[in-house]
């Protein structure tokens, strides 16, 4: 897929005639059932569907080829059912949960997540790595992993060899502190309370924080849960501000002699988001109707990330190079350092 067609994600009025869009969907669907098959097997229970989904998108359209009819329903699912997945995000976060974390809870989180991106960003620079990679790479770190890249993909509008690389290094580092983090708190003298905000301030994916944090105990994992939740809602403030920035760029490009008149969009979805979550902290929504927009959401956002898959050239992905790889494990040092440092000092 040549480094235009991410364009499609921003297109704001465009026709999917229900049965073009039949066979793509489906595949992209069939795509993500074959993830959530695949976590039976040994070994595979901890990774999310969603990053199973995208390597099972990406072996399929590299080894069998995406037919060309395919398409619409492939663009389809990257955009609407992306933006669907992502307002129905909101729905597993209330307000409350902020104020669990407390004042200095919250302080500690924003100030990561801000200094992260903003490092990553300019580390990319430092090595090289083309921009809209590092603004990716820095947004699935210092967020909430393959969720916040594939939303902030929506602003910044990378090819989508940009989008799986940056998956597969917050896949890859995320699992890294999974497997790491338990070791460390008698080692850091962490307190359950101070390891389960380090683990959910700076570990990259939900499933990887719980899977971390629970290690030490029930009091870790809630408190880890909670914390990487409210992390998660700064999602919708850091998209819209990317979408500013991008906006205003755009608008003084085209005020040069040869500007474009393309403008990168509002990603006006992420107020739905922030509505949902407004939703779900005055309204009580029944416990198995939770769990089953939880699992909706999941498998939503998975046939999204299958759907990128299936429009992921491995050879395209492959020219990228080591250095955006470099770039995520010195990204998720940085997270990892500078969050513990604050917990050390005002935690």
């Amino acid at each position: 897929m040549d480094a235009q067609t991410p364009l499609a994600l921003a297109a704001p009025r465009a026709s999917f005639p229900a049965a073009s869009i039949i066979p793509g969907l489906a595949l992209a669907t069939g795509c993500a059932g074959s993830a959530y098959a695949l976590r039976h097997l040994p070994g595979l229970a901890s990774f999310s569907p969603m990053i199973l989904a995208i390597v099972v998108g990406m072996a399929f359209h590299n080894l069998v080829g995406t037919p060309a009819r395919a398409k619409a329903g492939v663009t389809f699912a990257m955009r609407r059912l992306l933006r669907v997945a992502i307002i129905l995000l909101g729905l597993q976060l209330t307000a409350f949960q902020v104020i669990e974390v407390g004042g200095r809870g919250v302080g500690i989180i924003a100030a990561t997540l801000v200094a992260t991106f903003a490092a990553t960003v300019w580390m990319g620079r430092l090595l090289g790595v083309e921009r809209r990679l590092a603004q990716l790479i820095a947004a699935g770190t210092s967020i909430c992993g393959a969720s916040a890249v594939i939303a902030t993909n929506t602003v910044v509008r990378a090819p989508d060899e940009d989008v799986a690389y940056a998956v597969a290094c917050v896949t890859v580092f995320g699992s890294v502190a999974m497997l790491l983090y338990p070791l460390l708190p008698g080692l850091l003298q962490l307190d359950p309370h101070a390891f389960g905000l380090w683990s959910g301030a700076s570990i990259h994916e939900i499933a990887q924080v719980v899977a971390a944090a629970f290690q030490d105990g029930q009091s870790a994992g809630e408190s880890a849960t909670v914390a990487k939740l409210t992390r998660v809602m700064l999602l919708a403030p850091m998209v819209i501000a990317l979408g500013a920035m991008a906006a205003r760029a755009a608008r003084r490009s085209d005020a040069g002699p040869h500007g474009s008149t393309a403008r990168p969009p509002m990603p006006w979805f992420v107020l739905g988001f922030v509505a949902m979550v407004g939703i779900n902290s005055v309204i009580s929504i029944p416990t198995e109707a939770r769990l089953w927009i939880v699992a909706l959401t999941t498998f939503l956002l998975s046939v999204a990330l299958a759907a990128m898959g299936l429009e992921t050239d491995i050879n395209k992905l492959a020219a990228r190079g080591f250095r955006p790889a470099l770039l995520g494990a010195l990204a998720f040092l940085f997270i990892a350092g500078f969050s513990l440092a604050l917990i050390k000092l005002i935690g």
